[in-house]
């Protein structure tokens, strides 16, 4: 049992998710200050609040049903998806297509270039098989 537990627990993905949940919780207070800093400020100087939170109440029966909530965590959503995709997504992926050209080139190269051993043993067939097809 505590042998399955340790292969488990040093698997990679174990480790990357655990990584990669550290970097969100960092990236979140980026995020925060984002949309604290900047976002809610522009939404107040438009509309007159920072948020939608006191926007689009409802009330029934003496309860108040607050679909401004739901928006801005809808917008705040939208936010971090958005800032994920153009910090995070965008450059890995830019990184990523650079690595697999340069990849492709270097193969490339690799496959033009010919070893000494390979031209000789090559200049040996080819001479074989001119002295094998004389009558």
């Amino acid at each position: 049992m505590i042998k399955g537990f340790k292969e488990f627990i040093s698997r990679g993905n174990v480790v990357e998710l655990a990584v990669g949940v550290i970097i969100g919780a960092a990236f979140k207070n980026i995020v925060d200050a984002l949309v604290d800093g900047i976002i809610n400020p522009l939404i107040a100087a438009l509309i007159g609040k920072p948020d939608f939170s006191d926007a689009f109440i409802l009330t029934l029966n003496g309860t108040d049903v607050k679909f401004g909530v739901l928006i801005t965590a809808v917008i705040n959503f939208l936010l971090m998806a958005m800032a994920l995709y153009l910090c995070i997504i965008m450059p890995m992926n830019a990184l990523n297509e650079r690595m697999k050209k340069k990849n492709e080139e270097d193969e490339a190269a690799a496959a033009e270039k010919v070893s000494d051993e390979v031209k000789l043993l090559t200049e040996i067939r080819d001479a074989l098989a001119q002295g094998s097809a004389r009558p």
